[in-house]
């Protein structure tokens, strides 16, 4: 007879419990927006607009049409015709599978400047708190250095905790297109960062930008900081469960199936990042060559195999990086899998041996970043792996890099 304290299914629940409180231990202060619920989000109200608008007693086409009939809406369109679309419905067309990258980029500009103005209302609505005042005023400084003219916006959505997108480099000229998924407690204000730079997603994506610049100065690239999805307020049992990797690689499938021309694409992947890469895997087109993840608390597979994807997956990991104490497993939908840098898991170990803590990948200089940086440009034969027998290029050859 199984006593109740050895039955397999108490087992279980224990190792649930123990799951979820590790995962709480060892969550660190994030920042939650305090902010009133409105009928309509804003990008929701400027599509509703946008499907019951018109064009010179011309129907717009369904925002939810293939990509490829958007473009060749926007095609059919007069220089003078597509300004009067931006300015009317620009959360619309800024976020728009199929526009031109270049309207998108002038419609989130107009759209940031219009959230800004509403923010700095609210920061004198004394029928908010002084913390809701307060937030108001970061989001209204946030969004005006994301306006300035220089910046390429590629996608932007002020609900909740906000959603952006920043693409450095030419997107429509680029031979290889590189994206960067950040992790844990990303959102609109902590998009960008003075301390800490390199931690958060624009300086992530300038410092591989540079680094890719520098490694092969012929080779046209692009970056994207991709924050476009509803990343876990910090590491509490949202970041356990793959409810947020799932909703974001749907928004990462939609965004690597339409980037513009013909560019291979490298995901590199930090954190809760390479959650949502590794759902994201099986659906993503051939176009994506290359999945790299650092710092990561498992990819919802045991390995690579069960990705079942064509791309070549790398994985890295700094001695003192504390997500090495996260437990790899998946049980009850808590956990993310296997350990992506164990032997068993399968993947292409890369070197990060300078790196220092969880968010020292993509500082200048590191052997991380320069990994992350051969990959992106496809100088395969440059990647130095974490082991000195080379067993991360097993497979690999100079045509790879083509």
């Amino acid at each position: 007879m199984t006593s109740f304290d050895s039955s397999p299914q108490l087992n279980v629940w224990r190792a649930v419990l123990a799951l979820a409180v590790v995962f709480v231990m060892l969550a660190t202060t994030g920042w939650t927006a305090i902010r009133s619920h409105r009928e309509k989000s804003p990008l929701q109200a400027s599509l509703s607009a946008w499907q019951s608008g018109h064009l010179d007693g011309r129907e717009l086409p369904d925002a939810e049409s293939p990509p490829r009939r958007l473009a060749g809406f926007f095609a059919s369109l007069t220089a003078q015709q597509r300004t009067r679309l931006v300015h009317r419905y620009p959360l619309a067309v800024g976020n728009m599978n199929g526009a031109p990258v270049q309207l998108r980029y002038r419609a989130n500009r107009i759209a940031l400047k219009q959230q800004s103005r509403h923010e700095r209302e609210r920061m004198h609505d004394k029928r908010l708190s002084e913390t809701g005042r307060f937030e108001a005023g970061r989001r209204m400084h946030r969004f005006d250095m994301l306006a300035v003219q220089k910046r390429h916006i590629l996608a932007f959505d002020p609900e909740g905790n906000g959603r952006v997108a920043e693409v450095f480099g030419n997107l429509d000229k680029a031979e290889r297109v590189s994206v960067v998924v950040p992790g844990v407690d990303t959102n609109v204000i902590n998009f960008q960062r003075t301390n800490r730079r390199y931690s958060a997603p624009v300086g992530m994506a300038e410092s591989l930008y540079d680094a890719e610049r520098a490694a092969s100065r012929g080779t046209r690239t692009a970056v994207i900081a991709w924050a476009d999805y509803t990343a876990p307020d910090g590491l509490g049992l949202d970041s356990a469960t793959a409810l947020r990797a799932e909703q974001g690689s749907v928004r990462l499938n939609a965004l690597v199936r339409n980037l513009p021309g013909d560019s291979t694409v490298a995901l590199v992947c930090h954190s809760y990042g390479s959650v949502v890469c590794g759902v994201a895997a099986r659906s993503l087109p051939s176009r994506v060559t290359d999945i790299a993840v650092a710092g990561s608390p498992g990819m919802r597979a045991e390995t690579v195999g069960q990705l079942r994807t064509a791309a070549r997956v790398w994985a890295m990991r700094d001695a003192d990086d504390w997500v090495q104490d996260v437990p790899y497993l998946e049980v009850g939908g808590l956990g993310h899998g296997a350990d992506p840098v164990s032997p068993e898991f399968g993947a292409r170990i890369l070197s990060a041996a300078d790196a220092r803590g969880h968010s020292g990948y993509f500082e200048p200089g590191t052997e991380s970043l320069h990994n992350f940086a051969e990959i992106g440009i496809g100088a395969y034969e440059s990647v130095r792996c974490a082991r000195e027998n080379d067993a991360c290029l097993t497979g690999l050859s100079d045509s790879a890099a083509a």
